[in-house]
């Protein structure tokens, strides 16, 4: 995915399709879902530390990167985004960002970790020793588990890596108890871990005139008077409402179901997009519920302004295999606002901010 410095934000949508294990490495600057991180700069990564939710202070795992470079700004050459998650299903059940995290890592053409030149349509440059354990420039050290930096090893053979105690017990009990020491330690095993991997590719929205025009008129009925966005409170209290609340209620109902509506129309071109993507455009809100105004939104730590980059969309739970009896993570939608100046960090990973919105309980949403 790329953005323009000018014009109006299009809509590129992604979706998921199988591809060569080559293609998702760092080399190939991929947009991807699940497996490990393809970190783009091998410097300054996110500390294991900065990468636990911040509920329940386990460690995340990695849901997806979006490779986004911004024309015309030589910094921003090569832009990728990292979103990652925590796996503690009891975390979604709060109307709460801190179970993820967002990070920016961008870098200029001329670089210390990739040739100036685009990278070749093979598989013959790639690496897969490296690929799984360390960073081959910057021999940052990688824990086997997640693929995040981490340099505890192994007490037994001295070897293997990891961000933490939790990761450790885990590849134990999964297959290292068996294989500390051999041949085998190393292989290219499957985290239970992990997501599912999968490419993220993409196209360009199709919308129709009719489609632009009712787009715009809802985006007005939801705005007040002065243009700013009316966050609408829809907490289920009906046994201490009077009449009069509770009428204020079904009218808020009605607004939500109007706006979930609204969602299936929109996405029902392209059932199985995953991602939208329409860097300073705006999301594609499932409810009327929980919707951030401006100050919800911080600013970047370098004082500009952060604008919606891209959403993820409800659809992607059912290819992430996280579905387990009475609890599973769950999301409405997932929007993600970065710095509109992208601002440049040398080599640090710069967090960014995101905005989960659940589904409004009053309602039963499909995502399958």
């Amino acid at each position: 995915m790329s953005t323009d410095a000018v014009g109006s934000p299009e809509v590129v949508l992604g979706f998921l399709e199988e591809a060569e294990p080559w293609r998702l490495r760092s080399p190939q600057f991929p947009s991807k879902v699940g497996g490990k991180p393809a970190w783009l700069s091998q410097r300054g990564l996110p500390s294991a530390a900065g990468l636990e939710c911040e509920i329940c202070r386990l460690p995340m795992a990695f849901l997806l990167q979006v490779y986004a470079p911004v024309s015309g700004l030589d910094t921003s050459f090569h832009r990728s985004l990292f979103l990652f998650c925590c796996r503690t299903a009891e975390c979604y059940k709060l109307n709460d960002n801190r179970c993820m995290k967002v990070f920016r890592s961008q870098l200029s053409r001329r670089n210390e970790f990739y040739p100036y030149d685009p990278p070749p349509e093979d598989e013959s440059t790639t690496d897969p020793e490296h690929s799984q354990n360390v960073l081959p420039v910057s021999g940052v050290k990688l824990c086997w588990v997640c693929g995040c930096p981490g340099n505890k090893a192994c007490s037994r053979c001295h070897t293997v890596t990891y961000c933490g105690k939790h990761h450790q017990t885990l590849h134990w009990k999964h297959t290292h108890k068996k294989e500390c020491g051999s041949q085998d330690m190393l292989a290219a095993t499957t985290s239970p871990f992990l997501f599912p991997e999968s490419e993220l590719v993409t196209e360009p929205e199709e919308e129709e005139e009719e489609a632009k025009e009712e787009n715009v008129k809802e985006a007005e009925g939801m705005e007040g008077g002065d243009g700013t966005q009316k966050d609408v409170d829809c907490s289920s209290l009906a046994n201490t409402l009077a009449e009069t609340d509770l009428e204020e209620m079904a009218l808020c109902e009605t607004k939500d179901s109007k706006m979930f509506q609204r969602f299936k129309k929109k996405i029902a071109p392209e059932p199985h997009q995953v991602v939208r993507y329409s860097r300073g455009g705006s999301p594609l809100w499932i409810s009327s519920q929980h919707i951030p105004s401006g100050q919800d939104i911080p600013s970047c730590t370098c004082g500009a302004k952060r604008t919606f980059e891209f959403q993820v969309m409800p659809q992607l739970l059912n290819s992430l295999c996280v579905d387990a009896t009475g609890a599973s993570i769950d999301w409405g939608t997932l929007a993600v606002y970065t710095c509109s100046s992208s601002c440049n960090h040398e080599n640090q990973y710069c967090p960014e901010f995101i905005w989960k919105q659940d589904f409004c309980t009053d309602e039963t949403l499909m995502t399958s």
